[in-house]
């Protein structure tokens, strides 16, 4: 199986702070890159924003500009997810890549990363999405497996999907199996069902109820 390290991209070399930025703004414009890293001696300085060196003097090089690069890197410890999570609170398509030493050693490019992700049990493999809603200090990822498996449920995959100052909530992707027990569990240990689904016997019921009540009042 590919592990994220794999994606490390060394295609391009970084740019270096004395190239002159008429040949960055031709890179830029030939490669479509949101960002790109800029080093001296595989010591990583930051990356150059593409928008920010379109609008910069062509004739004079990026160390003129070194104030304005961005500081954001993944090292070759992180997880996939972590690089995504870099990868989008900056906007970015690309992202360098730093060694334990901080020495500039590649890059992760955007496309990757999400190939990468379609290819985990989260999205890959069937089974059934169920979103659950808890207080914030509440919650517990060991006690929402442990409901998962005592149910005889597998949990291929979850992810914290919202949060509020109060709440928070939870994406969980399950094997195909006993939904509508996994989720009466859930609400036995008071958390709220936010998805709605078809085995949820429980608002079946409640239904059926409400129903029989419509009637019994219209008589």
């Amino acid at each position: 199986m590919n592990q994220i390290q794999d994606y490390i991209h060394t295609d391009y070399k970084a740019i270096r702070l004395s190239e002159d930025l008429a040949s960055v703004q031709d890179f830029f414009d030939e490669m479509g890159f949101s960002h790109f890293p800029v080093a001296d001696d595989m010591q990583f300085v930051g990356s150059l924003n593409a928008d920010d060196a379109s609008t910069f003097d062509a004739e004079k090089s990026v160390a003129d500009y070194r104030y304005i690069l961005e500081q954001f890197h993944a090292k070759t410890t992180m997880s996939w997810f972590e690089v995504f999570e870099v990868a989008t609170k900056n906007h970015a398509t690309i992202v360098p890549v730093l060694d334990e030493q901080n020495q500039y050693i590649g890059y992760y490019e955007l496309e990757d990363i999400l190939l990468f992700f379609h290819d985990t049990p989260l999205i890959k493999e069937a089974g059934s999405l169920l979103v659950i809603q808890k207080g914030l200090q509440d919650y517990s990822l060991t006690q929402i497996t442990q409901i998962v498996e005592s149910n005889n449920g597998k949990l291929l995959g979850l992810f914290v999907s919202a949060t509020s100052n109060n709440h928070i909530e939870i994406t969980l992707k399950l094997a195909l199996g006993p939904l509508n027990e996994i989720i009466q569990t859930f609400r036995r240990y008071n958390y709220e069902i936010v998805s709605q689904h078809l085995e949820d016997q429980y608002i079946t019921n409640l239904k059926e109820r409400s129903d029989y009540l419509d009637k019994y009042l219209n008589i």
